[in-house]
């Protein structure tokens, strides 16, 4: 083995070292790379990547004729949101289920991206470790998310959204957006579901973490009263019965009265605190930014 020195660049990612120690990890050449392809350079910039408005099928939209390429576009944006800008993890969730037939609407919806990124091309992921190492997963879920935005009877339009981003030491560490693959029949349904989600990268994560000896309290936070209690009383009902086989497999890991020896707590947080709102729907300007600085710290 070899001492190279400092690492200054990954995969296209560049790292630097600020004077408070931490690291400020950037992919600036391939937001520029993004701008060019789309003939976006001179463009009027954003201050958010994704509308209120959730991105639907559109089926009798308008085809997207721009000349820039829509699959290698969102290609580009995929590397980016799943690297150093987690900030755009919603909005090019939204943007990629539609590589294979973008009308005109998707392709607005990836120019909203791209506005973003132009006020932002310079900024990246702070990651500035708090010395705990402790594990914490915030937890979220868009009930319905995609009402209203699919055709009337197109069933897509009943799918909630699943939300997530773990985090270590009080940096991001992996996230996740996504539509759930069953539609749900209520709000707590849906947050369970994006609770169990979250536990099958929770637990892995957790078992790596002990066995390189690392003192842990792994909290898991959710702001939904029916997800806390199932999760934590662990407690079946005729109406909620149906959840056993399904998602109940992270129980023997959660701490209680019925299992003290757990090792993952389930507790609330605020819907103010709940980070994970950034990762199922589009929010204003004052609560994007306020959220994107605890998860990006900028």
């Amino acid at each position: 083995m070899e001492k190279e020195g400092d690492l200054t660049s990954f995969l296209g990612i560049k790292y630097t070292k600020n004077d408070n120690g931490s690291f400020t990890l950037t992919q600036s050449g391939l937001i520029q790379k993004i701008l060019v392809a789309t003939n976006m350079t001179d463009c009027n910039p954003n201050w958010t990547p994704a509308s209120p408005t959730p991105v639907g099928k559109d089926p009798d939209g308008e085809p997207h004729d721009d000349e820039w390429s829509y699959p290698s576009v969102v290609g580009m944006l995929l590397y980016l949101s799943t690297n150093t800008r987690c900030d755009l993890c919603y909005a090019v969730s939204q943007v990629a289920r539609f590589n294979h037939d973008p009308k005109k609407s998707h392709a607005t919806a990836v120019k909203t991206i791209v506005r973003y990124l132009k006020r932002t091309a310079d900024k990246g992921m702070i990651v500035h470790p708090d010395g705990t190492l402790n594990l914490a997963m915030y937890v979220d879920a868009a009930f319905c998310g995609q009402f209203g935005s699919e055709p009337e009877r197109d069933a897509n339009g009943a799918r909630s959204r699943t939300g997530y981003i773990l985090m270590l030491g009080g940096c991001p560490l992996i996230w996740k957006s996504q539509l759930q693959s069953s539609i749900t029949l209520s709000t707590g349904e849906a947050e369970y579901g994006s609770l169990s989600a979250s536990m099958r990268v929770l637990t892995p994560t957790c078992g790596l973490l002990v066995e390189l000896a690392m003192a842990l309290k792994l909290p898991s936070f959710e702001d939904n009263s029916s997800a806390l209690i199932l999760a934590n009383e662990q407690r079946i009902t005729s109406r909620t019965r149906y959840y056993l086989t399904k998602w109940h497999h992270f129980w023997s890991f959660v701490k209680s009265d019925k299992n003290p020896t757990g090792v993952i707590t389930v507790a609330r947080v605020s819907t103010t605190e709940q980070i994970a709102d950034a990762f199922t729907k589009g929010l204003v300007r004052e609560v994007f930014e306020y959220l994107r600085k605890k998860i990006l710290g900028w």
